[in-house]
């Protein structure tokens, strides 16, 4: 009776790797369930055999030399995700290129919309520096006529105390 049920058992096994190898042949879709079917045995067979669980998975990661109803070489699910990383990554980059640009072109409408506006810096920057530069050299220039005119009536006003008789004095503000 036990070689009954362990020929029984080697038989089942033998007909999991035929659907598996069948299946890896046409380029079908390779799942638990579906090897289980075709080999006519339940699920619970290949997740009591881990060696026949760890093929079926294998074949399912394993791309098939066709894709049976086109003829074009079949993709596996690693490379599909592989794929899908890929285009995620990308999505990524892109959306960070896009956020940077709309950044860069609120900036510059910004400036735009100041500059309209009469409120932002003329263009002719150069034309006031020079503008600032006479202002600065005519404020030196007046100083210094300020500083003669005072010390011009200092000196008038010292003459009006050293002789009494001229009655007025000048005011040096």
């Amino acid at each position: 009776m036990s070689a009954g049920r362990k020929a029984d058992g080697e038989r089942r096994r033998q007909r999991v790797v035929k659907a598996v190898n069948a299946a890896a042949q046409k380029g079908s879709r390779i799942t638990v369930s579906g090897i289980a079917r075709q080999a006519g045995v339940d699920r619970t067979f290949l997740y009591r055999h881990r060696d026949l669980l760890g093929l079926v998975h294998a074949a399912e990661l394993e791309p098939s030399e066709r894709h049976p109803s086109s003829g074009a070489p079949a993709v596996s699910r690693a490379s599909l995700q592989a794929d899908l990383a890929n285009a995620q990554a990308r999505t990524v980059r892109l959306s960070a290129r896009i956020q940077q640009l709309e950044k860069r072109l609120s900036q510059e409408l910004g400036e735009q919309a100041w500059r309209d506006s009469g409120l932002g810096a003329p263009t002719d920057i150069e034309e006031l520096q020079r503008t600032i530069t006479r202002l600065e050299q005519r404020n030196v220039e007046l100083t210094e006529a300020l500083e003669a005119n005072r010390e011009l009536t200092r000196t008038l006003n010292q003459r009006a105390q050293s002789h009494p008789e001229k009655p007025a004095q000048i005011d040096s503000r």
